[in-house]
């Protein structure tokens, strides 16, 4: 009981800043107004202000709407849960992610300044708390703050590191970090790939062939891809990772940074849009502030009213 309501008290930490600014004026909408056509007119307005995209915020509000009259509901103040409902009806919880292959290697991609290094450090703590011998991959050759501030997260976290030379091939490091965590008996490789622009045609090729000698290093490999988003992109992110899930087969999101956030709507079209789940999602600069997304703790939080 007394984790659920830490667990709680973090998301309504994290998502202070979403629920001061855009969703928090949703929040204070449900007065005890009458319902009318500018109702809807002005909660529109709200959801597409709040980052949800025209679509999925006409869609809520036809649902709203629709149960409203069914439930014979004439004022806002009837209409909140109705909308937090509908809202966690567009989510899906993460399945908790089983790593049965010794080793398990897990790709983590993602923009420039998207927060991968420091998630890859996030995860690394999560799953040796969980009781996994994780090795991190620095493939990341072109960026030597890269490589350093994996190393520098390695020596504090004790895990080790393997990294190559600046502008080496990063297929090499990959295939030298798979076979070091076989010899060590490492159960867990999390690669950190190099931050890489959607749009530069070379680097996400690049990306693919790293995918493919995580493969030769070891058949099946990897066993997960994962895509870091920043949360404070907003929509501009759909695109990214549309471009990315054309390059390699992702399984899921980690959302940092959505602590920093000040709209939010943006989880929900990443699950409409991209069809990928939402795994994991930042609410703080500490390891243990990245979470497992939890659907019902996000939209009560966003549309909390203390």
């Amino acid at each position: 009981m007394q984790a659920m309501e830490n667990n709680r008290n973090k998301w309504l930490a994290g998502l202070a800043k979403t629920r001061k600014s855009t969703f928090g004026k949703i929040a204070t909408f449900f007065g005890a107004s009458e319902i009318t056509d500018a109702t809807w007119e002005r909660l529109e307005a709200l959801f597409i202000q709040a980052d949800m995209g025209i679509k999925p915020s006409l869609e809520i509000i036809e649902k709203v709407r629709e149960k409203t009259h069914q439930a014979g509901i004439l004022r806002t103040d009837d209409l909140l849960q109705l909308l937090k409902d509908e809202l966690l009806s567009r989510l899906s919880a993460p399945v908790r992610q089983a790593w049965p292959d010794h080793p398990s290697v897990l790709m983590i991609a993602g923009v420039n300044g998207s927060g991968k290094t420091t998630t890859v450090a996030k995860l690394g703590k999560r799953y040796q708390d969980e009781g996994h011998h994780p090795l991190f991959v620095a493939a990341d050759t072109y960026r030597a703050a890269g490589t350093d501030q994996l190393q520098i997260w390695g020596d504090r976290l004790q895990i080790p590191v393997v990294s190559g030379q600046q502008n080496g091939d990063p297929g090499a490091v990959v295939y030298d970090g798979i076979q070091a965590a076989l010899a060590r008996k490492k159960d867990l490789v999390l690669i950190d790939t190099a931050g890489r622009l959607h749009t530069r045609y070379n680097l996400m090729e690049e990306l693919k062939k790293v995918h493919q000698v995580a493969g030769k290093a070891l058949p099946g490999a990897p066993h997960a891809c994962w895509l870091v988003m920043d949360a404070t992109t907003g929509q501009n992110a759909l695109q990214q990772a549309r471009s990315f899930q054309e390059a390699i087969p992702l399984d899921g999101i980690v959302l940092a940074k959505l602590d920093s956030s000040a709209k939010g709507g943006l989880v929900f079209t990443i699950q409409e849009q991209l069809g990928l789940p939402i795994l994991f999602a930042g609410l703080g600069e500490d390891p243990e502030d990245l979470v497992p997304f939890d659907p019902e703790n996000f939209v009560d939080s966003i549309l909390s009213q203390e």
